[in-house]
C-alpha cells in the first residue's frame, strides 16, 4: 500500500477488486462493470480554511492537495467511506444510524459488546437478567437483538414531523465474519447472505419489504411518546433489528478460538467461569444515505 502525490496533476488510479479480478479472469464474456462506488477515507475536512487571508481560492487547497491511498483490491480494507449524491441544496442535516441501547432487550453488554454464547454451556450458563446476551445455538432462548435506528439526529427539527423520502434509509447492507456469525430476524427468521467474499466476509441485503428485519420509526405525537424508546432525536426513518446465531464451527470445534481468540477469561453475567472468546465487528451500513457503523460482537465458548 502507498500514498499517490495529488498536489500536481489530477490522478485517476483504478484497480478491480479480488472478485472483480475472478470473474474477468473467466473470460466467457460475460464481465462487465455494471456499478462503482467513490470514497474520501483519506480526506481530513478539518483542513478547510475558510478564513485563509489568500481568499476563497485557497479554502480548499489543502484537501485538494491531500495524498490519496494507491488503488488496492482488498475490499476488506478499502472504501470504509463512500460517497452519496444528494440533489438538493437546501439540508442542514445529513440523516445518520445510531445504535438504540434503551431497552434492557437490546443494550450491549458490560464488556460494551454484544455478548453471544457459542454453545449451549455458554447459554445456560447465562444469569437471568443480564442485558447484552445473545443466544447463538437457541436464539429463542434470549430476547435480546440488536437494533439500529435512522434518522436526523438533531433537536433543531421535531421528532413528529415526517422524514421527508428521500432522507428515509429503505436498504441495508449488513456485514460479518461468516466463519463465527450468520445474522438471523428476531422472531429467527433464517436469510441467507447475498454475497460471501474471498475472506469470507458475508453481505446480507435488507429492505424496507423485509419487515422481520426492516421497519418503520412511527411515533403518534402524543406528550412524550415521540422520545420513548428512541435515539434518534429529529425526525426519524426505519429502524433495522436482528439476531446473530453462532456457526456450526463454532459451537463444534475450539480451533477458531484457539487461532483468533483468547481464553481463560471470565465474562460478567456468567457466575465467574473462564470462557474462550472472539472479538470481532457487524457493520451496518444504509445503501442509500451511505450512514454506516461497526457494531463490537464478542463470541464466547466455556473452556474445557
Amino acid at each position: 500500500m502507498a500514498f499517490l502525490d495529488n498536489s500536481g496533476d489530477i490522478i485517476l488510479d483504478a484497480v478491480l477488486t479480488d472478485t472483480g479480478r475472478f470473474r474477468l479472469a473467466k473470460g466467457d464474456g460475460t464481465f462487465k462493470i455494471a456499478k462503482f462506488a467513490l470514497g474520501d477515507d483519506e480526506i481530513n475536512y478539518g483542513l478547510f480554511e475558510g478564513s485563509h487571508p489568500s481568499g476563497s481560492a485557497f479554502y480548499d487547497l489543502q484537501i485538494l492537495r491531500s495524498p490519496v491511498l494507491e488503488a488496492f483490491t482488498n475490499n476488506g480494507s478499502s472504501m470504509k467511506s463512500k460517497l452519496i449524491t444528494i440533489t438538493r441544496n437546501n439540508l442542514l442535516f445529513l440523516p445518520t444510524i445510531e445504535l438504540n441501547e434503551s431497552l434492557g432487550e437490546n443494550k450491549k453488554h458490560t464488556s460494551d459488546t454484544f455478548v453471544v454464547a457459542a454453545n449451549t454451556t455458554a447459554e445456560n450458563d447465562i444469569e437471568n437478567n443480564v442485558d447484552g446476551f445473545l443466544a447463538g445455538v437457541t436464539p429463542s432462548l434470549r430476547s435480546s437483538f440488536i437494533r439500529i435506528d435512522q434518522g436526523l439526529d438533531t433537536d433543531q427539527i421535531s421528532p413528529t414531523i415526517d422524514l421527508d423520502s428521500d432522507l428515509v434509509e429503505t436498504q441495508y447492507n449488513v456485514q460479518i465474519d461468516n466463519r463465527l456469525g450468520k445474522i438471523i430476524g428476531i422472531n429467527e427468521e433464517v436469510i441467507e447472505p447475498s454475497f460471501i467474499d474471498d475472506d469470507q466476509i458475508a453481505t446480507y441485503f435488507f429492505t424496507d419489504s423485509d419487515n422481520g428485519f426492516v421497519n418503520n420509526i412511527t411515533t403518534d405525537g402524543t406528550t412524550g411518546q415521540e422520545q420513548v424508546g428512541q435515539v434518534i432525536t429529529g425526525p426519524r426513518g426505519t429502524k433495522l433489528h436482528f439476531k446473530i446465531r453462532s456457526t456450526a464451527e463454532l459451537q463444534t470445534s475450539d480451533y477458531l478460538f484457539n487461532t483468533l481468540g483468547t481464553s481463560g477469561n471470565a465474562i460478567a453475567g456468567t457466575g465467574g467461569n473462564s470462557y474462550k472468546m472472539i472479538d470481532t465487528f457487524v457493520r451496518v451500513q444504509g445503501i442509500k444515505t451511505g450512514a454506516s457503523m461497526d457494531i463490537p460482537v464478542r463470541f464466547i465458548k466455556r473452556s474445557a
